[in-house]
C-alpha cells in the first residue's frame, strides 16, 4: 500500500514528495514546447485518483491543459460529444466497467486519444489495436512520446 501524508487538502505520495525535494529549477522551469507543436486541450478518462492526479501534473510539466477528468463510464460518455478537448487518455476499464463504448464515441467524432492500460496491446480487441497505448505504469517522457504520435 502506497503511504502519504495529508497537507492541506491534497494527499502527497512518495512520487508528490520526490517532485517536491527536486531542486528548484527542475521544478519551475517552463516546459519547452515539443516539435509536434503547441499545447493541447487534453480530456483524462481515468478512474484512479492517483493516476488521475499524475497525469494532471504530466500535462502540465508537458506545457498542455486539462480539459477535465472524467472517472465514469457515463460521465465520458457525455464528455467526449463537447468540443473541448483535442486529445483524450483514456482508461479501458472505468469502475469495473469497459470504456470501448466511449473509444467508440471517439472514433465516430474523429477525435484522437490514446489507451491508457496495463495489460499493453493484447489486452485490448484487435478492432483498437491500431490506437496508441500508454502502458502503466508509465513516465512522463512515455506520455510525451505517445502524444506525439497523436499530434503528428
Amino acid at each position: 500500500m502506497m503511504k502519504c501524508l495529508r497537507v492541506g487538502l491534497r494527499l502527497l505520495t512518495a512520487l508528490d514528495l520526490v517532485t517536491m525535494l527536486r531542486p528548484p529549477r527542475e521544478r519551475f522551469e517552463m516546459p519547452e514546447m515539443t516539435s509536434a507543436g503547441a499545447k493541447s486541450r487534453v480530456l483524462v478518462i481515468e478512474d484512479e485518483i492517483l493516476i488521475s492526479m499524475l497525469l494532471e501534473d504530466m500535462l502540465a510539466e508537458l506545457g498542455h491543459e486539462v480539459a477535465g477528468v472524467v472517472p465514469r463510464l457515463g460521465d465520458a460518455l457525455t464528455a467526449v460529444q463537447g468540443e473541448a478537448f483535442d486529445i483524450a487518455i483514456l482508461d479501458v476499464h472505468l469502475h469495473g466497467q469497459s470504456a470501448y463504448p466511449v473509444a467508440d464515441a471517439l472514433i465516430e467524432r474523429g477525435r484522437p486519444f490514446v489507451f491508457a492500460t496495463g495489460y499493453g496491446e493484447r489486452g485490448l480487441p484487435e478492432k483498437y489495436r491500431s490506437h496508441p497505448i500508454l502502458t502503466k505504469p508509465f513516465a512522463r517522457d512515455d506520455l510525451e512520446r505517445v502524444l506525439n504520435t497523436l499530434k503528428a
